[in-house]
C-alpha cells in the first residue's frame, strides 16, 4: 500500500499537453484530473479534481507563447495546490519565459526574470525544475532549490546518430561559448569555432566574422533557443560563406516567432534538431526534426521524488 507521503501526482496545465502526456507515459503515472474553464470576461477558472493532500506534486507547464496566459495558469495551479495542502510542489518549466531580462542593463527597466522567480515562490512553488535557461544565473534569483537540466545529452545522442563526418561545433555568438564547448567535448573534443556578431536590435544582428577555420567542415551550430531566427540564420550563412560543407542546427527551445520559420527555410541549413520543450508550430521549418525531452524530464521527476541525484542526468541520455 502506498502512503500519501510516497504518492506522486503529475498535474499539467494547457501550455503543452502533448509533452505532459509523454512524461506521464514515461513514468506510468496518469495526469491528475483537473477542470480548466473561463469566466465570462476571460479570466481562468480551474479546479483539481483529486485529493492531493500531503502528496509530492509536479506541475508541468512551460511558460511559452502565449507567455502571459501560461504563466497565470501556472501561478493559479501552484496556489490551488498550496491551499489544498500538497506535501511538496515542484514547478516543472521545460521553457522558462521572461528570461532575457536578467539584469538592469539600462535605467528604468525591470528585472523580469526576478519578478517571475519571486511570483513562483509566492504562489507556492517549493522547487523548480527547468531546462536550458536563457541565462543560467537566474537560478540565483530563487531561494528554493532549482534543478537546471541541459538538453545536451538528448541532442548529442541525436547528433551522434547522424554520423556526421569531420564535425565542428560552432557557437553563434560569444555568449554561447560555454554551451558550445560542452557539445564539442561530448563529440570527442572536436574543434570549436565562434561567430562574432553585433546586435543591432532585438531582431537584427550584424555578423562580423568567424573565429576558427570552418572550411571543408560539417558544422553543428548549437544554441539554447531560436526566437526570430535572425541570429542563427546569419551564423549559418557566414559559416557557409567561409566554406562549411553542411550546416546542422541543434537548439533546445523553438520559440519560432516573427517569421523565424521562413528565415530558416531560406537559410543554407541542412537540418534543424529541436526539442519539444515548446509545442511545435502548425508550420515547422522543412529541415526540422523534433527530439523529445520527455524521457529526460521524467527521469528528473523520478529522481527528485526519490531524493536522488539530478546532476547524474547532465551527461547521460535517459531512454
Amino acid at each position: 500500500m502506498t502512503t500519501s507521503a510516497e504518492k506522486i501526482t503529475l498535474i499539467a496545465g494547457n501550455a503543452h499537453r502533448d509533452l505532459a502526456g509523454a512524461i506521464s507515459r514515461q513514468l506510468s503515472i496518469p495526469l491528475a484530473s483537473a477542470h480548466f474553464g473561463r469566466f465570462p470576461d476571460g479570466e481562468i477558472d480551474l479546479k483539481v479534481n483529486e485529493d492531493i493532500r500531503g502528496t509530492d506534486c509536479f506541475v508541468i507547464q512551460p511558460t511559452c507563447p502565449p507567455v502571459n496566459e501560461n504563466i497565470i495558469e501556472l501561478l493559479l495551479l501552484l496556489d490551488c495546490l498550496k491551499r489544498a495542502s500538497a506535501g511538496r510542489i515542484t514547478a516543472v518549466l521545460p521553457y522558462y519565459g521572461y528570461a532575457r531580462k536578467d539584469r538592469k542593463d539600462e535605467g528604468r527597466v525591470p528585472i523580469s526574470a526576478k519578478v517571475v522567480a519571486n511570483t513562483l515562490i509566492g504562489c507556492g512553488a517549493d522547487r523548480v525544475l527547468t531546462l536550458d535557461m536563457h541565462a543560467a544565473q537566474i537560478q540565483g534569483f530563487f531561494d528554493i532549490p532549482v534543478d537546471h537540466l541541459y538538453a545536451k545529452p538528448v541532442l548529442l545522442s541525436k547528433i551522434r546518430a547522424l554520423e556526421i563526418e569531420n564535425p565542428m561545433i560552432v557557437s553563434p555568438d560569444v555568449g554561447g561559448i560555454k554551451m558550445a564547448r560542452a557539445y564539442a567535448k561530448g563529440l570527442d573534443n572536436c574543434d570549436l569555432a565562434i561567430v562574432d556578431k553585433r546586435r543591432i536590435s532585438g531582431s537584427q544582428v550584424a555578423v562580423e566574422h568567424v573565429i576558427g577555420d570552418v572550411e571543408g567542415r560539417n558544422v553543428i551550430i548549437v544554441d539554447d533557443m531560436i526566437s526570430t531566427g535572425g541570429s542563427i540564420t546569419e551564423a549559418a550563412r557566414i559559416v557557409r560563406s567561409h566554406g562549411a560543407r553542411k550546416v546542422v542546427l541543434a537548439v533546445t527551445h523553438g520559440v519560432l516567432v516573427g517569421g523565424a520559420v521562413e528565415k530558416i527555410d531560406a537559410a543554407p541549413i541542412d537540418k534543424l534538431l529541436i526539442t519539444d520543450s515548446i509545442p511545435p508550430q502548425a508550420r515547422m521549418p522543412r529541415c526540422a526534426e523534433i527530439v523529445s525531452i520527455a524521457p529526460l524530464i521524467a527521469r528528473a521527476i523520478a529522481n527528485i521524488h526519490r531524493n536522488e541525484s539530478v546532476s547524474s542526468l547532465f551527461d547521460e541520455c535517459p531512454v
